[in-house]
């Protein structure tokens, strides 16, 4: 089992930035990749950004392409997402998940990859 935690999350004015970070502990060593999704209110959940502890490939939501970096630590299995110029679109509640599956896969968009999944942390942009 590999169990996710969520940080970083807060109320931020637009235009500024935040970082969240995502804490794996467990069984790590089966965790091949990462991301982080979101779910705004009355929106389905969408992908946000994703990276291969593999080969540290990134992918990411085609419009938040620019504004928003994932990265990863070599040392821990954690990784961040810099959010920049931050709209109040922005607004949703933000969870980590992670895929064990073949660790050669590459970091896709859809959430059936991902097995494990954080309780999420709440980001809310005032304009």
């Amino acid at each position: 089992q590999v169990q996710l935690v969520e940080s970083g999350g807060g109320l931020v004015q637009a235009g500024n930035s935040l970082t969240l970070s995502c804490a794996a502990s467990g069984r790590t060593d089966i965790v091949f990749r990462q991301a982080w999704f979101r779910r705004a209110p009355g929106k389905d959940r969408e992908f946000v950004a994703g990276i291969s502890r593999t080969d540290g490939r990134t992918l990411y939501a085609e419009s938040l392409k620019g504004r928003f970096t994932i990265t990863k630590s070599n040392t821990r299995t954690a990784v961040d997402l810099q959010m920049n110029n931050l709209q109040p679109e922005d607004t949703a509640v933000y969870y980590c998940a992670a895929a064990q599956s073949n660790p050669w896969l590459p970091v896709v968009r859809s959430s059936d990859d991902y097995k494990y999944w954080g309780q999420g942390t709440q980001v809310t942009v005032s304009t």
